[in-house]
C-alpha cells in the first residue's frame, strides 16, 4: 500500500500533505490525554514492531502478496490518536531510510495507511465491543473485524485518491474493482496478526491494551444487604512491583520478537509484489512512478544494507536496524507528549494575596 512518487499529482499530494500535517497536530494533543507512564514506551515498541511486522509479505494469491497496515493493531493497543502517530512514525522512517514510499507521496501514505485505517478500525472496534461480552475474547473477535476491514478501507480511499489526481488515464472502476478485491484478502492476514497480537497482549496485561480498559469489573461489596462497588484506587497510587516487573517483561518480550522477526524471519518473506504494486503492474498505474529520492543514497535502501553482498544477512541487518530506530524514535516522540502532558496537568502557582 505504500504509494510511490508519481502516481499521484502534485496538487493532490499537497493536498493530502496538509491533511496529514493536521491530523498529525490533532493526534499529537489527543496522546497527551492516551499516554501515561505505562503506555509511553509501549507505544514506541508498537510502531518498531509495525515496522518489523511491514517487511513480512504474505502470499494472498498467484503473484501477490500483502502486509500488515498496522492502523487497527495500534490504534487498540495504545489509542487512535497514538496509533496514527505510531504509524505515521514507521512511514517516515520507511520513506527516509528506506526509500520505501515516496518522499512527495507521504501525505497520501500517511492519510490512506495512519488516517483511515486508525478510525475507521477504532470506529468499528468500540461500536463491536459495545454490542458484545464484556470478555478477553470480545476483545479479540473486535479486534479481528475492525482490522478485516481496515485495509479495503484503505484500499477505497487510495482508489478515491487516484480518482482525483492519478497520472495516468485508467478507468477508476477497473481501479477499485482490482484494488478492493485484492485488499479484502490482504485484510484477512491483517486481521489474523492483530487479532493474535491483540490477544496475546490481553491475556497476559490487559491494563496495557487500550481497547480493553474498562474491562475488568470492579469487585462488589455488600452493604447493608446491598451490593456496591470497591472504591477506586487512587490515580497517584504507584503501580505494585509485581506488574512493574511484568510491564517490562512485554517490552523485552515484544523488543525482542520485533527484531527475531524483521532480523531473521523477513528473509523468508514471500518476494511477490504486494496488492498496490501488482495493481498498479496490471492496469497501468506505475506508468508515470518517479526514482525515490533516497534510492541512491541512503544505504538502508531496498531494506539492504549497503556494500554488504550477502543477501540474507544484508536484510537482516537492515531490518534490526530499522526496529532499533524505530522503537527509539517513536519512544521519543511519545515521552515527549507524555511529558507535555505532565507539564500541561501540573499545579499552577497561586497569585500573591489569594
Amino acid at each position: 500500500m505504500h504509494v510511490p512518487d508519481g502516481f499521484i499529482n502534485a496538487p493532490v499530494s499537497a493536498v493530502t500533505g496538509v491533511v496529514a500535517a493536521g491530523a498529525i497536530a490533532v493526534s499529537l494533543r489527543g496522546a497527551r490525554r492516551e499516554l501515561d507512564e505505562r503506555t509511553a514506551p509501549l507505544a514506541g515498541l508498537v510502531a518498531a514492531f509495525i515496522f518489523a511486522v511491514q517487511m513480512l509479505n504474505f502470499p494472498v494469491a498467484a503473484g501477490t502478496s500483502g502486509h500488515l497496515l498496522g492502523g487497527a493493531l495500534a490504534a487498540i493497543l495504545v489509542g487512535p490518536y497514538t496509533g496514527v502517530l505510531c504509524v505515521s512514525v514507521v512511514l517516515l522512517m520507511q520513506g527516509i531510510l528506506f526509500a520505501d514510499g515516496g518522499l512527495t507521496a507521504l501525505g497520501v501514505n500517511i492519510t490512506d495507511m495512519a488516517i483511515v485505517t486508525t478510525v475507521v478500525s477504532y470506529a468499528l472496534f468500540r461500536g463491536l465491543v459495545k454490542v458484545l461480552p464484556r470478555t478477553r475474547r470480545s476483545i479479540t473477535v473486535a479486534s479481528f473485524v475492525a482490522a478485516l476491514l481496515s485495509v479495503p478501507a484503505a484500499a477505497v480511499a487510495f482508489t478515491l485518491i487516484y480518482a482525483v489526481g492519478g497520472t495516468t488515464d485508467i478507468a477508476i472502476t477497473k481501479v477499485a474493482t482490482a484494488m478492493i478485491g485484492v485488499h479484502v484478502l490482504i485484510g484477512i492476514g491483517e486481521a489474523v496478526i492483530t487479532a493474535l497480537t491483540v490477544g496475546a497482549v490481553v491475556a497476559v496485561r490487559p491494563d496495557l491494551v487500550y481497547g480493553a480498559r474498562g474491562l475488568q469489573q470492579r469487585l462488589k461489596l455488600r452493604v447493608n444487604g446491598e451490593l456496591v462497588d470497591t472504591p477506586a484506587a487512587p490515580a497517584a497510587t504507584p503501580a505494585p512491583v509485581a506488574a512493574r516487573s511484568s510491564h517490562r517483561t512485554v517490552w523485552i518480550t515484544g523488543l525482542v520478537t520485533s527484531l527475531v522477526l524483521a532480523g531473521f524471519v523477513s528473509f523468508y518473506a514471500s518476494a511477490s509484489p504486494d496488492g498496490l504494486e501488482k495493481v498498479a503492474k496490471d492496469k497501468g498505474i506505475d506508468a508515470k512512478t518517479k526514482k525515490h529520492a533516497t534510492e541512491d543514497s541512503s544505504p538502508l535502501a531496498g531494506y539492504g544494507v549497503k556494500d554488504v553482498s550477502d543477501a540474507r544477512v544484508s536484510g537482516g541487518l537492515a531490518g534490526v536496524i530499522g526496529v532499533g530506530v524505530t522503537v527509539v524514535a517513536g519512544t521519543g516522540v511519545f515521552w515527549a507528549v507524555r511529558r507535555r502532558r505532565t507539564t500541561d496537568t501540573s499545579p499552577t502557582s497561586v497569585p500573591e494575596g489569594v
